[in-house]
């Protein structure tokens, strides 16, 4: 394996995207090594901006050539390392595929570039009366194509589906500089395999996507939000399946123990000025933030009261009703900014298990016992509507040596009776490097083995997204 820092190498590279847009120092590349998980860090070789698919197209030839590691890259909000340089080699940062090419009124689709931010996408929609539901709490900064690349879920995953379930077809330029659709723009396609399907979720490892398909839905026009406290965490996750036994089906079901919300608090009011009034009680220790959507405030209404008679039977506190826009706002607020106010508060190994949501009681007791005998403390939060439970492991006091060692035997367990439960390792931060060492128990050798063979055809020489997911 030759070294991208070969000068004629590097110039070959740079003058496929113009010696601008090809980084060598050390201070031009450093973000590109690192991302929003842990404290990983690798720095890679050079860093190319490419703007064509042609581009990535001949980058490719020349490093598949030279056996040159790659590394495809989007807004850096990833929380696996699974865009992590870790065989150093060639960055393609996605940054400048940046446009919205397209916004089919007529048939609900929408054609966009890979390095579209998810909230400028939401907001170009939203102006035409469409919706794109797929809503991770990083949409402000993250890209549309690590949104596919990881599957990416959010709140409205719980009622609309995940990024998948948005994608129709996709120009995808292959390790070996090919240029290829993976379907096409219809809903049914019965016509081979669903390569497009294959594609989303694969981390950046199969190929690099340059334009992307997405099917939209028309915006609801009503939304009623809930804040419901419970005196316990398993009473809380408890009460999410009963509400759905009860013909309910919210857009968003989301789960915060006490922790979270009371660093959340401090977070924001620390670091944006803002406050936000939520009354905690001492015998309150979990809530649900619940929203429903729809066209017909009748029918929405006549929903909330089938929630709030099943939360009677539930040990609760007074349950707040969002009545304007600026507090449905600022309970939002709240949520999506559960992650950054756990991270300023310490290093965190962010872990997002899922569980058929039945079994989210079991699995919040069981993280409890094992923080206890593993001697380090969780924040839990996340889509609970749907069994996305994100665990946030936090390092405070710990020794680096215990960090890296006995706190990672801790996280076994609490996978081993994710697995136990019926569950998975990710539900949608994906595998990357972070829990590429506990797959073997999540899905066997013959699971691995097919995903080692596909791999194979597509990526023959590996050099593309290397060391990911197995």
């Amino acid at each position: 394996m030759e070294s991208v820092t070969n000068q004629s190498i590097f110039e070959e590279i740079a003058s496929i995207v113009g010696k601008e847009n090809a980084f060598l120092l050390d201070v031009d590349k450093l973000k590109y090594g690192h991302d929003e998980t842990e404290d990983y860090s690798f720095m890679p070789d050079l860093v190319v901006k490419p703007h064509t698919p042609e581009q990535i197209s001949n980058i490719l030839k020349k490093c598949n050539e030279h056996l040159i590691p790659v590394t495809p890259r989007g807004g850096g909000t990833g929380l696996s390392g699974g865009a992590l340089p870790t065989k150093n080699g060639v960055v393609i940062s996605m940054e400048r595929f940046n446009n919205i090419l397209s916004i089919d009124e007529l048939n609900l689709q929408a054609t966009v570039e890979p390095g579209v931010i998810t909230e400028v996408f939401q907001n170009a929609v939203k102006e035409k009366g469409l919706f794109y539901p797929p809503d991770p709490s990083s949409k402000g900064t993250c890209f549309l194509g690590g949104n596919l690349a990881e599957n990416a879920g959010g709140p409205k995953a719980v009622k609309y589906g995940v990024t998948r379930d948005y994608v129709i077809n996709m120009e995808v330029v292959l390790p070996s500089g090919e240029i290829i659709w993976t379907g096409a723009n219809v809903l049914k396609n019965s016509t081979g395999y669903n390569l497009t399907q294959l594609m989303c979720g694969s981390e950046g490892t199969l190929g690099i996507v340059t334009k992307i398909v997405f099917k939209l839905r028309p915006f609801p026009k009503k939304d009623v939000t809930l804040l419901a406290p419970f005196t316990s965490n398993e009473e809380a996750c408890r009460a999410i399946a009963a509400i759905f036994k009860a013909g309910v089906s919210p857009s968003g079901m989301e789960f915060m123990e006490r922790d979270a919300i009371e660093k959340t608090q401090k977070y924001l009011l620390e670091h944006m000025g803002q406050k936000v009034n939520i009354e905690l009680p001492d015998n309150i220790k979990a809530h649900l933030l619940i929203e429903l959507d729809g066209n017909d405030d009748e029918v929405l209404m006549n929903e909330a009261e089938v929630i709030l008679n099943v939360l009677e039977d539930f040990d609760t506190g007074e349950i707040l009703f969002a009545d304007n826009q600026s507090r449905k706002d600022e309970l939002w607020k709240l949520r999506r900014n559960v992650s950054p106010a756990v991270n300023a508060y310490s290093l965190t190994k962010a872990e997002d298990v899922v569980v058929p949501r039945g079994n989210l009681p079991a699995l919040i007791v069981f993280i409890k016992e094992v923080g206890a005998k593993y001697g380090f403390n969780s924040v839990c939060y996340g889509h609970a509507g749907d069994g996305n439970l994100h665990i946030n492991i936090m390092k405070e006091n710990l020794s680096d040596a215990y960090w890296n060692n006995e706190v990672n035997e801790g996280i076994r367990e609490i996978f081993e009776e994710v697995v136990a439960l019926g569950g998975t390792l990710s539900g949608e931060h994906g595998i990357g490097i972070a829990k590429r060492p506990y797959m073997q128990m999540a899905l066997g050798d013959v699971n691995l083995n097919l995903m080692r063979g596909i791999k194979k055809v597509f990526d023959p020489n590996g050099i593309l997204n290397p060391d990911k997911i197995f």
